[in-house]
């Protein structure tokens, strides 16, 4: 009853926005059903995007297929002012930042699939340790600046909207399908496909149903030195039923989702020195590591248009998760009092020779008892929610008008209950030497609960476009502690509240100069929430864009420069930072700057006939720096000037293809330049430097049939070698070349 009533309440409040005397513009056009359900956050197509106040790039249903990436990292290249730190080469946990906002877990992002925010506790505990396979996504929404602020909970960069597959985008009474069948190197497999469609009941009402499937697996590329799985293995599934009235005038819609993962992924890298021998080896002393996750979204939305010209959608949400990340946490000491972080010990391996050696394993070696700790990093989330949009068209003497205005009701939480157990080295094997209890390690839970307010108003006035909105959103944050092995949970020995509101202004404005020809600019102010249990002020920003617009119809030119100035940047401890701190405790990191400049373009080349060539290009210049000297447990040692890590200056993708109607052939080329690994200034240490490269994936398509084609991939054509990061602990390597090659249909 508590989430009904809530529901109820964000509906009225919604609803009790609209004026009485609104002079209503001309009726809104019918839309197919993947548009209504994504009414709450929809931009709408890339001509839409030209005339948004704040910068939005769309990448649509054909360009993702173009790769068929599943690997969320590769597809955002394409997109200018994101920055992305690789982790595990398949994109299973993605770190993305947009405009200099941190990378780590994706934390500074919000992510969102059909508007609904999709980590597994956005505001408790934002780390996306979930992320949706883009296997099968349609449609994928970025948008920076002052179009931002439409979506919280953090505004710093930016949102990621990730569009679902439809229930089907053919007439009523026609079935819609589509298979997927690859195979490839590595024992990569892919198995994708999903039916559905709409039929007419009579009397104007149609019904509407789809179930879709995924299966990915990987034996995965690096090799344990004595053996053991390295890959993953991942089923979801999505199944929606809808009903809609004929004149899609009203429509209400049911999504229900299951992903299952098993990867055998760790945290431990490798020395400089063996990654420069052999990047894909692993030390034995993570043989044990495992990630399970479990994952459901339901969700039911309804969308119905009042008059000609109002629309309201209310979205009501649940997500669970459940995961397990069972990985080596430390090294025992040598002196046998305490831990050695494994980050320092692959730093520097000859001032920790009995650690280096306990990680190594060499056959005939045996280690020390118990000196390997590795930790059930157990975990459960919880999301509900329930959101309102109202959207009217209407006009004011020469002005024209779309206004919405929204309210969202949120409840999440974070529940750890871990446990640590201990390993010896025996002979390359890891043996068990002492079991923990459920609990023992970290018994705690926070949780949130937000109200958020936003209204907009897309004011038309001959050629100038202005685009006013502010945000407001109220937020209670709890953390409660019980003692270590009390799983009962029967008294807290700790609890810690915290309100925050904050008002979050912004406004985005476009000028038509010429046909061809906008001037873009925009404000707004970013914030992220601060943690359950944190102290520290929230991170505030204020960040301004200004650029131009070009082109129209085949062929755009975008570019943007952005300056993003931090009053106060916040790091926060997670386990993949590899810094060594209480999880979940935040640091302050003082004033900063990102600012940079972003490029995007694109142009179809007609060659004739129904011959055509498809080109785009997106650059990133970015320059991020601390504003500020001080020395941090969670920073490091920083001086004013040092340049933030893992944000290289340039980024640069070209994508070009020759399209033959019958036949396809496409190739995508990504340079990135050199990063630190760690705040700094000058010349970049060996130690510290991510490495700067030239990537070049390639695919091609042939149609056997009307609705039947042959289809190949291969990402990291030439098989670079390079290292991605350096956290959570010693050098990764990105992904070798990887290919895939099988059947494609579409009925």
């Amino acid at each position: 009853m508590h989430i009904i009533r809530k529901i109820l309440l964000a509906t009225t409040i919604v609803g009790g926005t609209l004026p009485a005397s609104l002079a209503f513009a001309q009726p809104i056009a019918s839309q197919p059903d993947d548009d209504l359900l994504d009414a709450i956050i929809v931009t709408g197509s890339p001509d839409d995007a030209q005339h948004t106040g704040g910068s939005v790039q769309r990448l649509d249903a054909e360009r993702l297929r173009t790769f068929a990436y599943s690997d969320v990292n590769r597809v955002l290249r394409a997109i200018p002012g994101v920055a992305l730190q690789e982790e595990d080469g398949f994109g299973l946990r993605p770190n993305i930042g947009i405009r200099g906002s941190g990378t780590d877990r994706s934390a500074r992002v919000v992510v969102m699939e059909d508007g609904i925010l999709a980590a597994p506790a956005p505001y408790a505990a934002p780390a996306a340790y979930y992320f949706p396979r883009m296997a099968r996504i349609s449609a994928i929404e970025v948008a920076k600046g002052p179009a931002a602020i439409k979506y919280g909970p953090s505004t710093i960069g930016g949102a990621i909207n990730l569009s679902s597959t439809p229930i089907s985008t053919k007439d009523v009474g026609q079935l819609s399908a589509q298979g997927t069948l690859l195979a490839g190197n590595y024992g990569g497999r892919r198995v994708h496909g999903a039916v559905g469609g709409w039929q007419s009941l009579g009397g104007g009402i149609e019904v509407g149903a789809m179930i879709e499937g995924l299966y990915e697996q990987s034996d995965g590329f690096k090799r344990i030195d004595s053996g053991g799985p390295t890959g993953f293995a991942i089923r979801d599934m999505v199944a929606k039923v809808g009903l809609r009235s004929s004149d899609d005038r009203h429509i209400v819609a049911f999504k229900y989702q299951s992903y299952d993962e098993r990867s055998d992924e760790t945290y431990l890298g490798l020395t400089l020195s063996d990654f420069v021998a052999n990047p894909n080896r692993r030390y034995n002393a993570s043989q044990r590591d495992r990630m399970t996750v479990g994952h459901s979204t339901y969700q039911l939305t309804w969308r119905s248009m009042i008059g000609d010209a109002v629309d309201l959608t209310t979205t009501a949400y649940r997500t669970d998760t459940a995961r397990v990340w069972y990985k080596l946490q430390d090294v025992r000491n040598t002196a046998n009092t305490g831990w050695s972080a494994l980050a320092d010990v692959l730093a520097d391996p000859g001032s920790y020779p009995l650690q280096f050696a306990d990680l190594v394993g060499a056959p005939g070696v045996t280690g020390r008892a118990g000196a390997l700790r590795v930790r059930a990093n157990d975990r459960v989330y919880r999301t509900t929610g329930i959101q309102s949009v109202l959207g009217a068209d209407f006009a004011t003497g020469g002005l024209t008008h779309r206004l919405e205005v929204s309210a969202r009701y949120h409840e999440d939480y974070e529940d750890r209950l871990q446990q640590e157990d201990r390993y010896r080295m025996v002979d390359g094997r890891m043996v068990l030497t002492s079991a923990g209890a459920r609990g023992t390690q970290d018994n705690r839970r926070g949780d949130a609960r937000a109200w958020a307010f936003f209204v907009q108003d897309r004011i038309e006035a001959g050629l100038l476009t202005l685009t006013p909105g502010l945000r407001y959103e109220t937020i209670e944050l709890q953390q409660t502690r019980w003692a270590l092995g009390d799983v009962a949970r029967t008294t807290p020995t700790a609890q810690a509240t915290r309100r925050v509101d904050v008002l979050i202004p912004g406004v985005g404005a476009v000028l038509r100069v010429a046909d061809q020809v906008r001037l873009v600019g925009g404000a707004h102010r970013g914030f992220a929430a601060p943690a359950p249990g944190s102290t520290i002020d929230p991170e505030t920003s204020w960040n301004y864009e200004a650029g131009v617009r070009l082109g129209d119809g085949d062929w755009r030119l975008e570019a943007i420069g952005f300056l993003n100035d931090y009053r106060n940047l916040v790091g926060t401890c997670t386990a993949s930072t590899g810094v060594t701190c209480d999880l979940g405790e935040q640091f302050d990191g003082g004033r900063a700057r990102a600012k940079g400049v972003e490029v995007s373009g694109g142009y179809i080349v007609p060659l004739g006939a129904t011959w055509r060539a498809p080109l785009s290009l997106a650059y990133t210049y970015t320059d991020a720096r601390f504003g500020t000297s001080f020395v941090s447990a969670f920073f490091g040692d920083v001086t004013r000037g040092d340049r933030l890590p893992y944000l290289p200056p340039h980024q640069l993708t070209l994508t070009g293809g020759i399209d033959a109607g019958h036949a396809r052939v496409n190739a995508s080329v990504n340079y990135v330049t050199e990063t630190r690994g760690f705040a700094g200034s000058g010349t970049i240490p060996a130690a510290e430097r991510i490495n700067g490269r030239t990537l070049v994936d390639l695919s091609g398509e042939v149609d056997i049939l009307p609705s039947l084609s042959a289809y190949a991939t291969v990402q990291n054509l030439f098989d670079t070698t390079y290292n991605v990061a350096f956290s959570p602990a010693g050098a990764r390597p990105g992904a070798p070349r990887l290919a895939l090659a099988g059947l494609r249909a579409r009925f």
